[in-house]
């Protein structure tokens, strides 16, 4: 039940750059991806996949979840966390689903007082590839471009790649605005 992540030395955090957490949430495959940010430059850390055991009860597989990405917030110590809103699809099951998983996995760098930002899907897409209806294929090409060194071994983790450099992209936006506000003032 533990996550794939295997011990390996975290880099250092270069002065003035963040370290973001970017999650792509579901119930059966969480995808989550780590990169930072200095500026307009994006530097890849790593990338992987959560996957409870599809046999557990739904209280456990978010337990799993929680404790996955909790785990992953301890390894990594993002300063930020994006992660993906919810889509409504046509089975409100399966979107209520997905809402619990979200839920679980924001609580884990949540509880760790890491700030969460939530992405819409047509947002992250076009902020990536330039179309907000790009698919799974050029969205992992993207990533492979504007994070060399990225190895996303499943669409998931690209996905959730893609969320954390949509979050750099807007964080240096939403800064400037919060200084422009202030001087306003």
């Amino acid at each position: 039940m533990a996550v794939a992540v295997t011990a390996r030395d975290v880099p250092r955090l270069p002065a003035g750059a963040v370290r973001i957490l970017g999650l792509d949430p579901g119930l059966r495959h969480t995808g989550w991806g780590v990169i930072e940010a200095h500026g307009n430059k994006l530097s890849y850390i790593s990338d992987g996949v959560i996957e409870p055991d599809p046999t557990l009860s739904l209280a456990e597989r978010l337990h799993h979840l929680f404790s996955a990405v909790a785990a992953l917030t301890a390894e990594f110590t993002p300063a930020e966390c994006a992660i993906e809103d919810t889509f409504v699809n046509k089975n409100p099951t399966s979107t209520l689903k997905l809402g619990h998983a979200r839920a679980a996995a924001m609580l884990g760098p949540a509880s760790a007082n890491v700030p969460v930002f939530e992405y819409k899907p047509n947002l992250v897409k076009k902020s990536v590839v330039g179309a907000g209806h790009a698919d799974k294929t050029q969205i992992a090409a993207m990533i492979g471009i504007l994070l060399p060194g990225s190895r996303a071994g499943s669409p998931d983790a690209a996905d959730a790649l893609a969320v954390a450099v949509c979050h750099a992209h807007h964080r240096v936006t939403r800064s400037r605005l919060a200084k422009a506000m202030v001087a306003a003032e």
